[in-house]
Order: structure tokens, then C-alpha cells, then sequence
């Protein structure tokens, strides 16, 4: 390993290891993806090992990996700091507001509020979760500046810019009764309870478009529970009631710690993004701060 490593290859590879993608990656740092590609071996080949296992899905932190990135966030975090000492900028005072659906009121924003307010202390947060029908229309109305949402491809006088990939994972209890956890085809998929979000949420119209591409005529009925929100999704899993379609981001640490397992479906792939709600003309003041943060800083998946 080199003595030194690039700065700019240090960023790109935080970019990289925080949104679990090339793709996305590329378009936060406004760069080609096989410039990326090609800072990432660059820097590779500084540490003198690999950083990064590539999967179908994406990509992924090895060992040495996660290690690096640990300091990548601090190198990112205090160079934040400095700009912040050095240009003088003025203190934020009053209130930020925030719009986000449930799971992202839940998983990513805590982790990009910590690291805004961390910058600007004493601000006061008010954050607005409902489904992903509501914030947009709390953004309309005008009762949010900015929101967060899963899923929506357009919206009516808003402008949705995209933020994070995701997937939602066919995940069950370890504990669950064996016929749910014998599920290994779509077919078997119509044989059990399924557990849905209720109407007006992103993930709920997402698992719909796609249980439709993959030929899955399948909604809510006999057995199955309408549930409104992700914990209680969680619980109903935990519990055993039948396969719930949740967040990549909301059950890292029941996948780590063995409680739920993923189904094995290969014919089924329930892809997302995550997008910022915005008005038509950009957010200033607190909100515009914020997002220029959040865009700049995305929150870090924890990789399996």
C-alpha cells in the first residue's frame, strides 16, 4: 500500500460504498460510470487489495472495505467542517421542516439529520411521515418544503429528483410456519399469506407493478393483512403471519442477527428508488442547506 491516498479517489470510493451502486454513484459525483469504475481500482491498487465484491445487485464492502470507509466518512466530515470554518458561513437559525414516507422517516433520515446537525447545531426539526400519497401533498400545499418518498416516477406540479436505489426483499421469520418457509417460486407465492401496506404507499404500488411484470396476478385477500407502516410489517413477520415485502434498509439488523431470512425468489426482483420531493422553483433557507447536505453526504447501507 502507497503512503498516500488520493483524496478524490477516497470520495468517490465513500459515494460508491454508501449508495451500494456504480450507477448511482456516478450520478451524485456528475461522473461517468466507468470513471468511476476506474477510480475505484485506482484506489484499489493504492491499498494494494480489493475494497469492493461485486454482486448482481450492485456492489458490496469486504472486509478492508468497511474498514476504509470508516475513515472516508471522517475525511468527508471534517473537510465539511473546515469549508464551514473557513468561509464563515452564517450560523442557521429556526426550524427545518421535512416530508418522508415511512420508511424513510424511519432508516435514512435520522442518519442525514445527525450529520447535518452536527454541522449546524441548535436548529429545531419537525418531520411530517405519512405514506408517500400524503407527502406529496403536504409538499404541494406548501406545508413542507421538501419531502422524501419511495417510488413515484412523477408528480403533478412537483419535480422528483432521485436520491437512493432500493429493493424490497421477500423476507420471513426464521421461526415462521414451514409452509411459508418452504416458498421457493412464484407459484408457491400464491399458496400463502402475504402481508401488505395499505393503499396510497409507494411500496405498496411498487410490489404491485411488479408482482404484475412477473406475471403474478395477485392481490390483497382471504388471509392476507393490510398493515400501515413498516414496523408493523416487521412485527406481523416476526410473528410469523406470512411474507412481508419490505425495505432493503429496514431490516438490516434482523438479517444480521438471523430473525428474518429472505425467501429465495429469482424470478422476482422488486426494485425502487428513494427521491427527493421538491417544488417547482428550489428550496431555499434551511430546507435548500439541507438538501445540498444530503445530496453531497448520503446516508450508508449496511452491506451483507
Amino acid at each position: 500500500m502507497t503512503n498516500r491516498l488520493d483524496p478524490r479517489r477516497l470520495e468517490t470510493f465513500r459515494v460508491v460504498a454508501t449508495t451500494g451502486q456504480v450507477s448511482a454513484a456516478s450520478r451524485l459525483l456528475h461522473l461517468s460510470q466507468p470513471a468511476v469504475t476506474a477510480q475505484i481500482r485506482q484506489l484499489e491498487r493504492e491499498c494494494g487489495q480489493p475494497l469492493l465484491v461485486r454482486t448482481a445487485r450492485g456492489v458490496r464492502l469486504n472486509e478492508a472495505g468497511q474498514r476504509l470507509l470508516a475513515y472516508a466518512q471522517r475525511h468527508h466530515q471534517l473537510l465539511e467542517e473546515a469549508a464551514l470554518a473557513v468561509t464563515g458561513e452564517e450560523v442557521l437559525t429556526g426550524e427545518l421542516v421535512l416530508a418522508a414516507s415511512t420508511t424513510l422517516a424511519s432508516y435514512v433520515v435520522p442518519d442525514l439529520l445527525a450529520s447535518f446537525l452536527r454541522l449546524h447545531r441548535g436548529l429545531q426539526v419537525r418531520l411530517e411521515v405519512g405514506n408517500s400519497e400524503q407527502v406529496l401533498g403536504w409538499v404541494g400545499e406548501g406545508r413542507a418544503p421538501l419531502g422524501l418518498v419511495e417510488g413515484h416516477a412523477r408528480a403533478a406540479g412537483l419535480r422528483l429528483e432521485h436520491y437512493l436505489d432500493d429493493e424490497l426483499l421477500p423476507v420471513v421469520a426464521t421461526q415462521a410456519p414451514k409452509e411459508i418457509l418452504q416458498v421457493r417460486t412464484l407459484d408457491m407465492l400464491q399458496t400463502v399469506p402475504l402481508l401488505w401496506r395499505e393503499l396510497g404507499s409507494g411500496t405498496r404500488a411498487v410490489l404491485e407493478r411488479a408482482l404484475k411484470r412477473a406475471g403474478v396476478r395477485r392481490g390483497p385477500r382471504a388471509g392476507d393483512l393490510q398493515l400501515g407502516g413498516t414496523e408493523t410489517i416487521k412485527g406481523a413477520v416476526a410473528a410469523g403471519l406470512g411474507v412481508g415485502f419490505l425495505s432493503r434498509w429496514s431490516i438490516q439488523a434482523e438479517l444480521s442477527s438471523g430473525r428474518f431470512r429472505v425467501l429465495p425468489l429469482p424470478d422476482l426482483k422488486v426494485r425502487r428508488t428513494f427521491s427527493w420531493v421538491l417544488p417547482v422553483d428550489a428550496p431555499g433557507g434551511i430546507a435548500g442547506h439541507f438538501l445540498r447536505h444530503a445530496r453531497a453526504a448520503p446516508p450508508a447501507l449496511a452491506h451483507s
